[in-house]
């Protein structure tokens, strides 16, 4: 499993970096997520931002561990709103059933910060 921390690492960084210049190049995916009262398109492009600046951070091994465990907060606040979409009458992401399947995807990526997070045993 050690050998598997260093690709799973990469990786990971490569998912939040797309995933935060995805903010940038398609905001009209993220907006039906943020509610009504926030500013969209700030609330989307400050995600963006986080997003891009964590996952690279989750390249060098000085700030590694902040920011896996900013990614993993993150994901924790992001939480809720994924849990409301399965419930809504048209999801955000699409359809009901995208809904349900994003949900475990969002603990995916909670548990994937954590196992990075995590000193190497």
């Amino acid at each position: 499993m050690k050998n598997l921390k260093p690709i799973l690492t990469f990786l990971f960084g490569a998912f939040m970096i797309f995933g935060g210049v995805n903010h940038f190049t398609k905001p009209e995916m993220y907006a039906p997520f943020i509610p009504d009262f926030l500013p969209s398109l700030a609330i989307n492009y400050l995600a963006g931002v986080a997003e891009i600046i964590l996952g690279l951070g989750v390249y060098d091994p000085r700030y590694r561990s902040k920011a896996t465990f900013g990614i993993l907060v993150m994901m924790l606040v992001f939480l809720p709103l994924h849990i409301i979409d399965v419930f809504k009458e048209n999801p955000a992401i699409g359809s009901h059933e995208a809904a349900i399947i994003r949900l475990p995807v969002q603990f995916l990526f909670i548990a994937w910060a954590w196992y990075i997070h995590k000193k190497q045993e």
